[in-house]
């Protein structure tokens, strides 16, 4: 399984370079982020914009930027921004934590949901059970996330104006300030997470739902079941022990190659509900075309996207130990 890892990563690792390349090309082309300064009224002396273009390293060839921003990671250093006074690194990085623990949150509420109700579908096919939770999966699918997203957000306010009171948290990912002591600091980020969370979890849950639906179904139908069934074993042991954990392994590839998509929702769901994470650093970044802000989210969030999937290869053994990777 070790050297399936590192195969794995030796794979992946050209895959990252050429997604850097092409970003990097695609941002760097698509806008001059000296327009702030030229566009300024009245304009700043011609000294200062060459300055501006040497420390942003417009001055050289764009392979040679790239090279350069490539190089640079080696020592931690990942390019400048067009804001002067901005680490690009620990922006990321405490812009990652924010970002990440929506989205794990989201993802564990998304995946128990799935499970409990595709494996409930499943064993009570066609029953009002059933048919309740396929137009809810179906009514989830069909709702763009943001969207979703700004009907939560219009809720909590709606509910916070009739009780006349904020007991919903709609903006922020946090109170400024935040309050004293640990146990309050907890409660309050809890608290402002419940909403996007809920939004991001539902739009993802109503696909793999319907996945452990199908899985489940198939497994139910197979020879083993049948036969653990007629040895006797209980109806409830069955579903556990013998059909639940094969029914498991198609959601897992599901998962896996949805990362993406729920990252992309993330950005979306941020933008809504005004948080400081890797999404609203995103979207200023294309704003003011900030190109190596842009290249920081692209690095972590495919290093995330890669080593998530690289994750649900190795589960496969897990869950199904006739598979072996050689």
């Amino acid at each position: 399984m070790l050297a399936f890892a590192v195969r794995r990563i030796a794979v992946s690792l050209p895959i990252l370079l050429i997604s850097t390349f092409i970003v990097f090309m695609l941002a760097s082309l698509s806008g001059n982020p000296l327009s702030p300064l030229l566009t300024r009224n009245p304009p700043p002396p011609p000294e200062s914009i060459a300055l501006e273009a040497q420390r942003l390293r417009l001055d050289h060839p764009i392979l040679e930027r790239y090279w350069m921003w490539l190089t640079g990671l080696f020592r931690g250093d990942f390019g400048p921004s067009v804001q002067s006074n901005l680490d690009i690194g620990a922006e990321t990085a405490g812009r990652f934590m924010v970002t990440m623990r929506l989205i794990a949150v989201a993802m564990i509420l998304a995946l128990v949901l799935a499970v409990v109700v595709g494996v409930i579908s499943a064993v009570k096919q066609y029953s009002k059970t059933d048919y309740t939770a396929t137009f809810l999966g179906f009514l989830f699918l069909a709702m763009p996330a943001f969207w979703l997203a700004i009907l939560l957000k219009q809720a909590g306010i709606d509910f916070n104006n009739a009780v006349d009171e904020q007991v919903i948290y709609t903006i922020g990912d946090s109170s400024v300030p935040l309050p004293q002591g640990f146990g309050a600091q907890v409660a309050d980020i809890a608290g402002h997470m419940v909403l996007p969370t809920i939004s991001l979890a539902l739009i993802s849950y109503a696909s793999w739902s319907r996945y452990q639906r199908s899985s489940m179904l198939e497994v139910m139908n197979s020879d083993y079941v049948r036969l653990a069934r007629a040895k006797g074993l209980s109806r409830r042991r069955v579903m556990i022990k013998h059909a639940l954990r094969n029914a498991l392994i198609p959601l897992t590839t599901v998962t896996a190659l949805d990362l993406a998509s729920i990252i992309s929702g993330a950005v979306l769901t941020e933008s809504v509900f005004q948080w400081r994470g890797m999404g609203d650093l995103l979207l200023n970044a294309i704003r003011t075309d900030d190109v190596y802000v842009v290249m920081a989210w692209l690095l972590v969030t495919a290093t995330v996207v890669i080593v998530f999937n690289l994750l649900a290869d190795l589960l496969y053994a897990v869950l199904d130990p006739r598979i072996r990777y050689a």
